[in-house]
C-alpha cells in the first residue's frame, strides 16, 4: 500500500505531517488550524487515511489535507 501526502510523497509509520487546511472536527466544537504538527503517525488499512494523536486525542485524517515535513 503506498501512502501519499498532498504533494506526493509518501509517507511510513513514525513520520511528522502537519495540516494544509484549517478542519473542523466532527462531533466537538474543535477546529484544528493549518499548520498544527502531528507527530509519529501510523497507518491505517485506507491509502487515503492516517491515525495521529492531537492534543491527546487519537484522530483519522485524511491525507490530501497533510504535508509531510
Amino acid at each position: 500500500m503506498d501512502v501519499r501526502d498532498t504533494n506526493g510523497a509518501t509517507l511510513t509509520e513514525g513520520d511528522s505531517v502537519k495540516l494544509t487546511k484549517d478542519l473542523k472536527v466532527k462531533g466537538a466544537s474543535t477546529i484544528l488550524k493549518r499548520g498544527t504538527v502531528v507527530k509519529n503517525i501510523r497507518l491505517t488499512g485506507d491509502a487515503e487515511e492516517i491515525e495521529g494523536r492531537i492534543e491527546k486525542t487519537t484522530m483519522v485524517l485524511k491525507t490530501m489535507f497533510l504535508q509531510k515535513i
